[in-house]
């Protein structure tokens, strides 16, 4: 069964290390068509009542909200800003859940962070355990990748700790496993 997946780096940098995190993972399904989605593309004024009176639904946060609607499955890596999300991610996230509450749906997700560091965003991870399922996400599985530069290989794209890579392959595997 070829299903769809959606995924995307909770971030806004041309840089990120998130986005290369999910880029790798979301290619390890199989039958699967993956749709790898950029913040940059969903771009909005500053959430607020006032603006929200002012644009109503906008443009962006509903072709934002048609992707999700039309994926089986959501694969997203969080980056860490300050130990929460990032302004780019959290600022999408607002426009949609006024939108659509139940921004994910119930639909089954796998949530990734990493970081230079050696926590690997564990506490946006933290955050984003808390709060997706009151948002309509079933997490199946969640993985925060310690210390990216020693344990991903930019070059070929590919996690190089192979204890991790096999984490990483578990926890996207088991996205559409009942």
């Amino acid at each position: 069964m070829n299903r769809k997946v959606v995924a995307f780096a909770a971030s806004s940098s041309s840089r990120s290390i998130n986005r290369q995190l999910v880029t790798y993972a979301s290619g390890l399904l199989a039958n699967a068509q993956v749709e790898v989605l950029d913040l940059n593309d969903f771009e909005l004024p500053l959430f607020s009542v006032d603006r929200e009176d002012e644009l109503g639904q906008p443009p962006q946060a509903l072709a934002f909200l048609q992707k999700l609607n039309q994926a089986d499955g959501i694969i997203i890596s969080f980056a860490e800003h300050n130990g929460a999300y990032s302004a780019a991610y959290k600022n999408l996230y607002d426009w949609v859940s006024r939108i659509q509450p139940r921004v994910y749906q119930d639909k089954p997700m796998v949530l990734l962070s990493t970081s230079p560091g050696g926590r690997g965003g564990k506490s946006v991870m933290e955050l984003a355990l808390s709060q997706i399922p009151r948002f309509g996400g079933q997490i199946r599985a969640s993985l925060s990748l310690p210390s990216f530069m020693d344990n991903f290989d930019s070059a070929s794209g590919r996690v190089s700790n192979p204890e991790l890579a096999a984490e990483v392959e578990a926890a996207v595997k088991s996205l559409f496993e009942s």
